[in-house]
């Protein structure tokens, strides 16, 4: 007759209930970490296929008839957009989030801009005298509708999470004046130096921010946005600190650096260019 030893079956069922958890856990924190990101591969497509470089990446053009050639593309973009429920965008990483409202931002404003092609010149020739583009609420998002003002003031710049001045070189306002759109989704893993790269690229555009003389001349989003370029991002509390971190782009000597950041340059802004950014 054969003696069972307890003890041993006792520990293999422990030993195997053990692994289950583990098993379980698993495949938990995976299915958690699938569902910490979105998906912008459709966005980034689009993008791919319809913005052009026309400048050295200083400067893009969008294919406007071209992406309304795949609206439906975009719309089952911004269905998925939707879709998000506000519990699980919280529950994302910081860039995640920050990703996402740019997109939705960039892809809502797009898909504004092809619904009225045939009957514009610029983004200010959509809504009324009493209600602008940027206030139409068009956009389903988080379960409700709201405008691209909101996206960009309310929840980008306004709910004090991000504090990233470089937002507005990303964001993309379909006019020639505003920064480039880029032909790639904005992607959370990778956000800081895709901020980067576009503010880097954007001050390098001598048809936007360039010194004339003694006196710099910047694209007015700088006084429209002053206040975001002082807020304290990477211990800068000036404009000009900020804009003298890209001396370089801006061609400025070492010298010229100094000046500008300790507030002995003079600056002026560039009135802004509002036509549609079409190719």
């Amino acid at each position: 007759m054969f003696r069972i030893h307890y003890p041993l079956v006792f520990g293999i069922g422990r030993l195997l209930r053990v692994f289950l958890g583990i098993t379980l856990f698993v495949g938990t924190a995976a299915q958690a970490s699938a569902q910490a990101s979105f998906d912008h591969s459709r966005w980034d497509s689009l993008l791919s296929k319809h913005v052009r470089w026309i400048r050295a990446e200083q400067a893009s053009a969008v294919d406007y008839r071209g992406m309304r050639a795949e609206a439906d593309e975009l719309e089952g973009y911004l269905q998925q957009v939707a879709a998000v429920e506000r519990s699980a965008f919280d529950s994302w990483e910081k860039n995640e989030q920050l990703a996402f409202l740019i997109n939705v931002y960039n892809a809502a404003t797009v898909a504004l801009i092809i619904e009225n092609l045939d009957d514009i010149d610029s983004i200010r020739d959509i809504g009324s005298f009493f209600t602008s583009a940027w206030e139409l609420e068009r956009v389903a998002l988080f379960g409700g509708r709201v405008t691209l003002d909101e996206i960009e003031h309310d929840m980008i710049r306004g709910w004090g999470r991000y504090n990233e001045p470089r937002i507005h070189f990303a964001v993309n306002c379909a006019a020639i004046g505003c920064p480039a759109l880029q032909p790639n989704a904005y992607q959370g893993a990778t956000l800081a130096n895709q901020l980067e790269h576009a503010t880097q690229n954007f001050l390098a555009d001598r048809s936007r921010n360039y010194l004339d003389g003694s006196r710099l001349r910047l694209s007015s989003i700088f006084k429209w946005y002053r206040e975001d370029f002082e807020s304290g991002w990477g211990g800068i509390d000036s404009l000009e600190q900020f804009v003298a971190r890209y001396a370089q782009s801006l061609g400025l000597s070492p010298q010229q650096a100094q000046q500008l950041e300790q507030g002995e340059m003079l600056i002026r802004f560039l009135s802004y260019d509002w036509g549609l950014n079409s190719l």
